[in-house]
């Protein structure tokens, strides 16, 4: 599974970079004209379609909290739970009650970005189960982990909140965001999910959770390259060229 969430999320990566999209938000849109007529295409609305996305992975964390209440826990495990369950609890608020949605999602895309967000769950609360025979890392990461995932899920909802207001009643169009650190990347709230992916780790201390974090890297630096191309690309010269794709004055 380590090798598994490493290799998939890392080529995911690679397709975004090369501008072959999962097909919701932006990219979604761009091409919504031309699929209209392919009846192949299953089109849900936007919020439905993202509520779906991160639904099961929620309801994966609370469960482990009951499937695992009356085996030994320390406290490392506990952390992990609590920590992917507060990550897409915060996804779930955010697409309910934070996120302004202008378009449709495809189902092909929702049902194994679903799956792939719910097994990964599953599999780092696992591999963190099975972790408690062994013996405890030289250097304990933990609490450096939660401070982590604490910044990365602030700066991840503020920048959405960002997102959020940049639309104002019945307003579908994008717009360039200000305010931030969107005025040094296109994707701060990726920078930032990344942070907090990164806490999740420094908890976990698994190899599993090392895989998916470089995983996580991977594919969000290739999603972040091709947001920063399609602002450049619908916005041409109102869209700063010195403003990276991730990170401020780096990448």
């Amino acid at each position: 599974m380590s090798i598994l969430s490493v290799v998939s999320l890392t080529n995911g990566g690679y397709a975004e970079s090369k501008g072959k999209h999962i097909k919701y938000s932006k990219f979604f849109n761009l091409t919504t004209s031309k699929l209209q007529n392919d009846q192949q295409i299953v089109k849900m609305a936007s919020r439905n379609g993202m509520f779906l996305l991160y639904a099961p992975a929620f309801l994966v964390g609370l469960v482990s909290f009951v499937v695992f209440y009356d085996r030994d826990q320390d406290l490392r495990f506990l952390m992990v739970i609590s920590a992917l369950t507060i990550h897409f609890l915060k996804r779930v608020i955010e697409v309910l009650l934070v996120h302004k949605y202008s378009g449709y999602i495809a189902l092909e895309a929702v049902i194994p970005i679903s799956l792939s967000y719910a097994i990964s769950t599953a599999t780092m609360i696992y591999a963190q189960y099975l972790s408690q025979a062994s013996l405890e890392p030289l250097i304990d990461l933990k609490h450096v982990g939660v401070a982590l995932f604490l910044v990365g899920i602030t700066g991840n909802f503020y920048h959405h909140l960002i997102l959020s207001t940049l639309r104002k009643n019945d307003d579908k169009q994008y717009k360039i965001p200000k305010g931030g650190l969107f005025d040094l990347v296109t994707c701060p709230h990726y920078l930032f999910e990344i942070i907090g992916f990164i806490g999740v780790s420094c908890i976990s201390q698994t190899m599993y959770s090392v895989c998916f974090l470089m995983g996580t890297i991977s594919y969000l630096t290739g999603r972040s390259f091709a947001t920063r191309e399609w602002y450049v690309s619908k916005f041409g010269e109102k869209f700063n060229k010195d403003v990276k794709a991730l990170v401020p004055y780096v990448l």
